[in-house]
């Protein structure tokens, strides 16, 4: 049995045609997963779906019929009530990256990056200076540093100190950081409508929660009222914590993953050793 070219073409479009449906529910579960509000709402879809197949199976006529009718308009109302949470999925779908700027940084670059920051929360706190720091991850933040007053330079610990200085015309708003520079100040993030937030955290905090539902980026947050520090990431928010705390979370959450699995892989290495010794 002879394979001829056009075979050999049929099974190339085949193996484009699976990876590309593979690499989009890729970016969706990818993106799911980075947005709190999105993660909820498939958790709940996944329920009703599961609670379907159990119904089915198990012949409870009541409960299936009512579900057929949530799944036959559920999903229209979905689109409905969820529409800017879809529309939020839709744009960082378009600004994912293949490779974060944080994760090409070197250990050096990495560990320059928390000691500046760190350095400027300190003083920050100490001084009673409110500030909201961003630290770009993987879904690029563009869009808002669109919006506010374009910097592009290198981080310091004194600039960061400077920009969020009272007298400053950009204190209100935040600082965006892109590997190791300073991208932009004075931008403006969405406020989380969250419940679990604290009643008497300002606007800061609730921005600081807001962009890390929407996206994989860093808050870091310095009250103006009190000096605490408080870290925001994954949708959740991680209040009054010393600077050691903070310093911590930084470096965990900004070192690449293969470094996370190369270090545990170690690990398991030296227990088998000492087990086996």
């Amino acid at each position: 049995m002879s394979i001829t070219i056009t075979d050999i073409i049929s099974i190339i479009r085949k193996i484009i045609d699976v990876s590309l449906v593979w690499l989009v529910f890729y970016f969706i579960l990818k993106n799911i997963k980075n947005n709190v509000k999105l993660s909820l709402i498939f958790k709940g879809v996944a329920f009703i779906i599961v609670l379907k197949i159990i119904s089915d199976f198990l012949n409870l006529t009541t409960i299936k019929v009512l579900l057929e009718y949530i799944i036959q308009w559920g999903f229209l109302a979905l689109i409905i009530i969820f529409q800017p949470e879809i529309r939020n999925i839709l744009e960082q779908l378009g600004r994912s990256q293949l490779l974060g700027r944080h994760k090409i940084l070197t250990v050096d670059e990495r560990e320059h990056l928390v000691y500046e920051i760190i350095q400027a929360m300190d003083y920050l706190r100490k001084n009673r200076i409110g500030a909201l720091i961003v630290i770009e991850r993987d879904i690029s933040l563009g869009n808002y540093i669109d919006k506010a007053k374009k910097l592009y330079a290198d981080l310091s610990s004194e600039l960061l100190i400077s920009i969020f200085y009272e007298g400053n015309p950009l204190h209100d708003g935040g600082v965006i950081i892109q590997g190791n520079r300073i991208s932009c100040a004075g931008a403006v993030f969405p406020t989380s409508s969250s419940s679990k937030i604290n009643k008497r955290l300002g606007t800061r905090h609730r921005a600081a929660l807001g962009i890390s539902e929407e996206s994989d980026a860093i808050s870091l947050v310095v009250s103006e009222e009190t000096g605490r520090l408080s870290v925001a990431v994954k949708g959740e928010l991680f209040y009054n914590l010393s600077i050691d705390d903070v310093r911590i979370m930084l470096i965990d959450e900004l070192r690449p993953k293969k470094d996370i699995d190369f270090e545990e892989e170690e690990i398991d290495e030296e227990e088998i050793y000492e087990e086996d010794n």
